[in-house]
């Protein structure tokens, strides 16, 4: 008999497909049994809950900034884009004249220079931007093909390991369905021992019984 060097928890290849009696009474244990455990929530198997809805306090925001209101109920306006560079503040009343033009002219270099720089950025985006996108895709590309030649490969590994997996259970299908009958058989047969010793120990009692009987 060739010396077992290697474990299988399971053999898919050698066992037999349960029948519904004995696959009814596997899942009565299972929930049975899941009872006494709770399941863990964040089990690395089991996919987090999917929350589509969104909390109180998250929907009334929502609802706010829908309606373009303040939390006291005021009409505001979204400040991601800050348009106060580009206007001149017509309203303040300045005592210099002529502090107040300087002011007006340094705001209008400012906003001077913020567009030039964004004109030369936009400049620069269309000369070189389309060729930096293709760049860019092309790079993708060659990053998608290499991951698709690994997951080839490492597909072929796997039909490969399971194919020497089930060479390796038929090949040893016949010892262990011998193996198994083997234990089996001696399992009935210390049962029938104990069954035989059990009732050779009622008998003996009896025995006894009808001698302390006789005796007196």
């Amino acid at each position: 008999m060739p010396y077992i060097t290697s474990v299988h928890e399971s053999l898919p290849y050698v066992d037999l497909e349960p029948t519904p009696e004995q696959r009814a009474a596997a899942e009565a244990l299972i929930a049975q049994e899941r009872t006494t455990v709770p399941d863990d929530p964040h089990h690395a198997l089991l996919r987090p809950a999917y929350t589509p809805h969104l909390t109180p306090a998250m929907q009334a925001e929502v609802e706010r900034v829908a309606n373009n209101q303040t939390k006291e109920g005021k009409k505001t306006q979204l400040s991601a884009i800050d348009l106060s560079r580009y206007e001149v503040d017509d309203d303040e009343a300045a005592e210099d004249e002529a502090a107040a033009l300087r002011a007006r002219l340094s705001q209008a270099y400012t906003s001077q220079t913020y567009l030039r720089g964004r004109r030369a950025h936009l400049a620069l985006l269309d000369s070189y931007g389309k060729n930096a996108w293709l760049v860019g895709n092309w790079q993708t590309e060659a990053d998608l093909k290499s991951l698709e030649t690994e997951l080839g490969e490492t597909r072929r590994q796997v039909d490969l390991v399971t194919l020497r997996r089930q060479t390796a259970q038929n090949e040893a299908a016949g010892e262990l369905r011998s193996l198994e009958e083997t234990w089996r058989t001696g399992v009935g047969r210390v049962l029938e021992t104990e069954a035989a010793a059990e009732e050779l120990r009622l008998q003996i009692l009896e025995a006894r019984r009808q001698r302390a009987e006789e005796g007196v």
